[in-house]
Parts: structure tokens; sequence; C-alpha cells
């Protein structure tokens, strides 16, 4: 499928297209250089590269926190103002980072970033949301994904050869560039999209949400690296969920809550958001685990712990071409529950990894999980928002960003306090301790993301792919 192809009725499209795909290539360059450099920023920064979670989730919960407002603050002061902000914040944040001499104004500057980033995925995708026509949707996505897909596959390696012959500095200053890009495209070919009606802002329930899903990242988070008491996670879990409890009671009643209990009156919707939330849980700490493992336990440099990320890149790129197809024939319902099994599975496989084993075996392994899980992002985002109309698609889809940031973030400090738990267990002494930890760990995040498959179960049976209206467009995505 090309640009042409899905705008040949409105050209104006084909520059928006590029102009989010931008967006995307930022957040995923720098999302894969941060997992590869993380062994040499804990070993600069003096900290364990085990403990090194606070980085990420840092990150991406600070997103999950401000995404809840995206869809209110692109409705009241328009698409293109936010989404030049956006890229401004994180290409601050990303300086902030190469400047940072601690852990501490590490993280605080990954804030900064999270900032930017919170507003960059959401808006852009809403911008698409409101430009392109329903049939057309699948398609757009899946292309705009492809060039996001660019940044996974430069930036293991590119984050491995900086670290080895540079500074883990100076993989941040790769996002100034092509931040510098962003903006002078947006201010070019970002429509000045607004609401057609601005609601209340509903500060109460923005405050209860964004409290909850701080709370229980940081129980979470603590169990890994904080080292909070038993007492301490427990209070935090139990402030947390109340907290989200009492958020959902009160958008039951009030008349233009952040998120409308209305909204999961659309099937898909509810379905993707829940199957968007326990797949990733697990799915979502694999580009932490995975360079971690090939560093720490089997003794791979930098670089060629980058080289060996190129395959779940270069798999999930080729896979785009058959979403489509796959989608239109067999439906959500089962490509979903097959593919969510799928990725479980490979996850799973990485517990038999050892030193001794071919590379060729390895790289086989990371293949097949860049394939199914290209297609597990693409046909979760897409069934999540194919039946919202306009008047719910910016609440309908800046919830689906946050789930995605907030599973994310809640997956690498699951995955973290497991790898902690199975630490204890057989030790960290030597490299041989540390692999078996890592091998129960990828059992145990594996089983989770087989277990989610159960939610897309419920998707209605008849739910597929849009066929677009002309011949022209029906190409792969």
């Amino acid at each position: 499928m090309t640009p042409e192809a899905i705008t040949s009725a409105a050209p104006v499209r084909k520059s928006l297209l590029w102009l989010v795909a931008v967006g995307f290539f930022m957040q995923t360059l720098d999302a894969t250089i941060i997992n590869t450099a993380l062994p040499a920023m804990a070993a600069s920064l003096g900290e364990s590269p085990l403990r090194m979670q606070s980085v990420v989730v840092a990150y991406s919960l600070t997103m999950a926190m401000l995404i809840p407002a995206s869809g209110w603050i692109a409705d009241r002061f328009g698409t293109r103002r936010i989404f030049f902000s956006a890229i401004v914040l994180f290409v601050l944040g990303s300086i902030a980072c190469a400047l940072s001499q601690g852990l501490g104004q590490l993280v605080t500057a990954r804030v900064v970033q999270g900032l930017g980033g919170a507003l960059l995925l959401p808006v852009g995708r809403l911008a698409l949301l409101r430009t392109v026509p329903r049939a057309e949707f699948l398609q757009a996505m899946s292309f705009v994904a492809i060039p996001g897909l660019i940044g996974p596959l430069l930036g293991p390696t590119l984050g491995g050869w900086l670290v080895q012959y540079a500074s883990w500095h100076w993989i941040f200053l790769i996002n100034v560039p092509v931040g510098l890009l962003g903006c002078i495209a947006t201010l070019r070919f970002m429509p000045d999209l607004r609401g057609a009606v601005l609601r209340r802002f509903d500060a109460t329930g923005y405050a209860m949400l964004a409290f909850g899903m701080v709370a229980i990242s940081l129980a979470l988070d603590g169990v890994a690296e904080l080292g909070l008491r038993q007492v301490s996670v427990f209070v935090l879990l139990v402030f947390g969920f109340a907290s989200l409890t009492a958020y959902w009671l009160q958008a039951a009643r009030k008349p233009e809550p952040l998120f409308s209990p209305v909204l999961f009156k659309v099937p898909t919707l509810g379905i993707g958001l829940l199957g968007n939330l326990f797949s990733r849980l697990g799915s979502g700490c694999m580009p932490f685990l995975v360079p971690l493992l090939l560093q720490v336990s089997m003794g791979y440099s930098p670089l060629r712990a980058g080289l060996m990320m190129l395959p779940i890149a270069m798999a999930g790129m080729a896979m785009k071409r058959f979403t489509t197809p796959l989608i239109t024939h067999l439906g959500y319902r089962r490509v979903l529950v097959a593919n969510t099994a799928l990725v479980g599975l490979t996850m799973g496989s990485f517990a038999l990894t050892s030193p001794g084993q071919p590379v060729a075996l390895h790289i086989v392994q990371l293949l097949c999980f860049g394939a199914v899980n290209s297609l597990q992002f693409t046909a979760m985002n897409t069934v999540t928002l194919r039946d919202l109309d306009g008047s719910m698609a910016s609440s309908g889809n800046s919830l689906l960003s946050m789930v995605q940031m907030l599973a994310m973030s809640l997956g690498v400090a699951a995955a973290s306090s497991v790898l902690g738990g199975y630490s204890g267990i057989f030790g960290s002494a030597a490299p041989i301790d540390t692999l078996h930890a890592f091998q129960a760990t990828f059992a145990t995040m594996g089983l989770i993301t087989l277990a989610s498959a159960l939610i897309f179960w419920h998707l209605p049976p008849e739910a597929r792919a849009v066929q677009p209206a002309q011949p022209e467009v029906s190409g792969h995505g």
C-alpha cells in the first residue's frame, strides 16, 4: 500500500500521514535506544542494570497520566498547536536526558519527554481519525506504523553503537533533528482541528484517575526498586484501586465525565481496551527484558545486542503487509484470539534461551515474536476505534492511548518485580544465576499474555476490516 493509494481522493492527507509517522518514529526510536542502553546507563550511574526500570516507567507513566486530558486539550486549542508543542516538549526533554548526571535527573528529564509524548501520539491519531474515511482507516494506520517501525530498526543498533563507541548521553540527541523536521512539517501540513462542542474539563475525575494509575504503578515499581515494605505496597494498591473505582462511580452520574461510560456501549471499544491492557502487560515488557538478557546474562556487547533486536523490527514491518487481508478474511475475533496465544507462546519460548544455543535459533525466535506482535498491535488498535462516531472519537482515542501507556508502565514494573523475585530465589552472583531468573520471568510474562486471549473471544464474530469503496485503495496495510 502506498500513501498515494490512500490519499488519491484527498492529496492533503498524504502529507498528514507522513507527519504523524514522524511522531511515531520519534517515539519508537527513543524507546528502543533507551532499552539497549540501560546496562551502560546503570554502569555510568552506579546502579544495578536489573533496577533501571524507573527510566522506562517514569516516561510511560507520565504519558498515561496526561493522555486522559489530551483529547480535551486538542479540542480546546487545536491539533496543530498541540502537536507542535508536543514535539517541542519532547525535544527539550531529550536534551535534558542527554545532559543528566545522575539517575534522579535522568528520570526527571524522562518525565518531561513523557509530557510531550503524551500529546504527540493521541493527537496525531486523532487527526487521522477525523480526516481519513472509515473505509481507509485500517490501511492508514498500517501505513503510518511502517515509518514508525524504522525507529526500532535503527534504534537498537544505533544505540548500541553510540553506547559502545561514544557515550549513552548521545542517544537522546538523535531526537533533535527529527523533532526540528517535525516542527516545520506540523506548521505546514497539520490541520487545525477542534472539537465541534467544547465540554467542561472534568478536573475532579482526572485527579482520581491519575492518582489511581500512579499509586498502582508505584506499588509495582516499589516491589522491584524502591524497597517498599509489603504494608506500603498493599496500601498503595488499595488506594489506587479505590481511586479508580471512585472515578467510574462518579462518571456514571456526572453529565460530562472525562471518559463517559456510554463509550463502553460500543462492544468493540470495551473489549479492545481490556484486551490492550492485559495483553500489553505481558508483551510490553519484551523491549525492556530482551536487551537486558542479552547483555547481562549472555555477555553480548551493546552493539551486538542492538543488532540482535533488528529481526523484531524487520518482521514487524513485513507483517504489516498481511494484516488487512488476514483481518478481512478471518475477522478480528479469530485473528486476535489465535495471535494473542501465539504472542504468549513466543514470549515463553525465551525461557529456553541459553548461551550455548546457535545464534540462528535466537534470530528465529525474535523474528517470530516481531511478526505476531506487529499483527497484534495493529489489530487491537483498529478494532478498538473502528466503531466510534465523531462525537466519541476524541475521548475514545485518548482512552485507548492511556490504556496502552499504562499497560506499558505496569508491564515493565511487573516484569521488574517478577525478575527481582526470581533473582532472590536463584541469586545474582553469576551470569548463570541471572539467566535462570530471566528464563522464569519470560515464562511468567508469557503466561499472562496467553491468558489475555480469552478477552478477545468476546468480540463480535462479524467484526472484520472495512472493505474500501475504491479498488485502488485495497492494497496491503
